[in-house]
């Protein structure tokens, strides 16, 4: 319920591809439905859902929605590839020690996780697991029109 919502703590660290710093609290991502996933290079179903994460980050943006990935415990060189070979457009935060993910208070052992902030950057769903593209559009979309008052 978005009544009982409460906003994780400022999400940030070094981008990925650019090592400049990136922030939950950047322009970009300000009134915002954003979806952050938790993946790494070294993770079998991370590989099979990155093409799910960006067929609906590239069926959502116009809607108001962005996307940040959390690279955790990985190899950022093996990081880096992984992006370039499944052209993902949205970026990832360097996690390797993990204090990013730690402030968003998931399960750090379940990689993949996605969690989708509402407008207000409070968890409106978590998934401990591989998401589909036609379950996260769906809940991307009712999260992004429950904010809006656009209705689905």
């Amino acid at each position: 319920d978005a009544a009982d919502r409460k906003p994780v703590a400022p999400l940030s660290g070094p981008d990925l591809v650019t090592d400049q710093q990136l922030s939950l609290d950047d322009p970009r991502f300000q009134d915002k439905v954003v979806v952050v996933n938790v993946w790494g290079s070294w993770c079998g179903p991370c590989r099979g859902e990155a093409a799910a994460l960006e067929q609906t980050y590239e069926k959502t943006k116009a809607d108001g929605v962005e996307f940040l990935g959390i690279n955790l415990r990985d190899d950022r060189a093996s990081a880096k590839d992984f992006v370039a070979d499944r052209n993902v457009g949205f970026p990832s935060i360097y996690d390797f020690d993990g204090a990013t993910l730690a402030a968003l208070t998931t399960p750090t052992s379940v990689v993949p996780t996605t969690v989708v902030l509402d407008r207000q950057h409070r968890p409106a769903a978590v998934y401990l697991r591989t998401v589909s593209a036609d379950e996260l559009d769906a809940m991307v979309k009712k999260i992004a029109a429950e904010d809006s008052g656009k209705q689905q």
